[in-house]
């Protein structure tokens, strides 16, 4: 069985870090999905493909899958760029701007 082990990012219509503070372990299917010809929709008999397991910490997931015999791949995450401005909305109308804000 092989899987993927990684740290989910954020949403991006989010500004919040909900979800993105633990480890995922998500199994990879080992075979190739139907496609049933009267519907069109995908089907597989790999029930292992639905399983999705979180973990508080890398070095937890990686036990877990070496213990039961998963064969895993840890994807590291991407660091986030700190080229965002201090303050937020808010601060487009304060009365102490250096500039004139305007459309």
């Amino acid at each position: 069985m092989r899987a993927r082990i990684y740290k989910p990012a954020r949403n991006a219509m989010t500004s919040g870090q909900a979800k993105t503070k633990h480890w995922v372990l998500d199994v990879v299917s080992s075979e190739a999905k139907d496609i049933d010809p009267l519907m069109g929709w995908t089907s597989s008999k790999d029930t292992d493909q639905q399983v999705r397991m979180r973990f508080p910490t890398k070095e937890a997931a990686i036990a877990y899958a070496e213990k039961h015999g998963i064969d895993a791949v840890v994807t590291e995450p991407h660091k986030r760029k700190q080229n965002i401005r201090p303050g937020g909305y808010g601060d487009n109308f304060a009365t102490n701007r250096r500039q004139v804000w305007t459309h």
